[in-house]
């Protein structure tokens, strides 16, 4: 399984970072560093950039912001450091964080330094030759809902992170902030979601009674995989928009890159993961699994959902709305706006189906 092992590559035009002074600032910030200095980006991923920092013998990895327009709160380097600082000693499947920085001066931005998680991270489909019978494809599935249930368990006012989000009126926040977001980032190219947005604002759910720490961007492209039993998970990645809120908004949100095998085709078209392998569970084994789990009532899970498709779209629109303006030359963000009319058209279809 070692050849599955996720691979950076070389460092995308205008992505550089600055070598001679992020040598100097991880050489007097980590202790024990020496020897060589190399640098790779990891490829995949549509929001802040990652990279590899082979220093000798350690491998860390590091990440910044992108360039161009951002969210007001998003991509906070210091936030997310913070958080991983707290969660670690007791949650030891996120990274470990080794350095933080605010001058701007070093890469031309703020950025932080953890330690590298080395295994399999699945994409679109299974690496090359990487096979999975139907039972086990199945385990893994389990494994990562399980992997979600222990992470909302997680007492955080015990670790310190009572002031690292608003449960009270969550949801609302979330309803409101994302689609003001969307109006802010849509392209003349773009469709409206109006209806969306205000079945979305209208049938808004109490808040829970159970907050709790979400991750709030959990998949399997942002889990590793022990190389040697890939059915193990061994970390989970990509903390930045992670905060104390409801569990099935964390829940949604994973389901809504859920692409099961009999979805229909449109959907198929915008697949990221491989969640349509012979033997994966479906959705609604996974949300029953999760109800098992922690006790928590999946009544009026569609809404959940829905929100998780549109916050989804307005993802995708906000990455789309930099590669239309010019702020990106990446090529991968050229046909994101498609996936955002196959985004809002399917959440209209799940609000068709919904009894609330």
């Amino acid at each position: 399984m070692k050849d599955y092992i996720d691979k950076p590559a070389s460092t995308r035009e205008g992505e550089e970072i600055d070598q001679p002074r992020i040598r100097e600032y991880l050489a007097d910030s980590i202790p024990g560093l020496e020897g060589e200095l190399e640098i790779k980006q990891f490829p995949s991923g549509f929001s802040n950039l990652t990279y590899l920092v082979k220093f000798g013998k350690s491998e860390m990895i590091l990440r910044r912001p992108p360039a161009g327009k951002k969210a007001k709160t998003a991509h906070d380097m210091g936030r997310e450091y913070r958080m991983l600082s707290a969660l670690y000693p007791v949650f030891p499947y996120c990274p470990k964080p080794l350095a933080y920085s605010e001058d701007e001066s070093v890469i031309g931005s703020t950025f932080y330094v953890m330690e590298r998680i080395k295994g399999i991270i699945l994409r679109k489909n299974l690496p090359e030759g990487m096979n999975l019978a139907p039972g086990d494809a199945g385990k893994l599935c389990g494994n990562l809902l399980d992997l979600l249930c222990a992470l909302h368990s997680v007492d955080y006012k015990k670790i310190g992170l009572e002031s690292f989000g608003r449960p009270e009126g969550y949801t609302g926040r979330q309803v409101t902030g994302w689609s003001g977001r969307y109006r802010d980032a849509r392209t003349p190219d773009a469709p409206d979601f109006e209806t969306v947005m205000a079945w979305l604002a209208d049938k808004k759910p109490a808040d829970s009674d159970r907050p709790c720490l979400i991750h709030n961007d959990y998949k399997f492209d942002n889990v590793v995989l022990d190389p040697d039993n890939p059915l193990k998970i061994v970390g989970i990645l990509d903390w930045e928009m992670a905060t104390i809120g409801d569990p099935l908004m964390d829940l949604g949100n994973s389901m809504a890159y859920w692409v099961e095998k009999n979805d229909p085709e449109q959907m198929q078209l915008i697949r990221m993961l491989p969640t349509n392998i012979d033997g994966a569970l479906t959705r609604d084994e996974l949300v029953e699994r999760y109800s098992d789990k922690t006790g928590i009532d999946i009544k009026g899970f569609d809404y959940y959902y829905c929100f998780g498709l549109f916050r989804l779209a307005v993802i995708a629109q906000q990455i789309y709305y930099r590669y239309f303006h010019g702020q990106t030359k990446d090529q991968r963000f050229k046909t994101l706006v498609f996936a955002v009319k196959i985004l809002e058209d399917t959440a209209k279809k799940v609000i068709e189906k919904s009894k609330m």
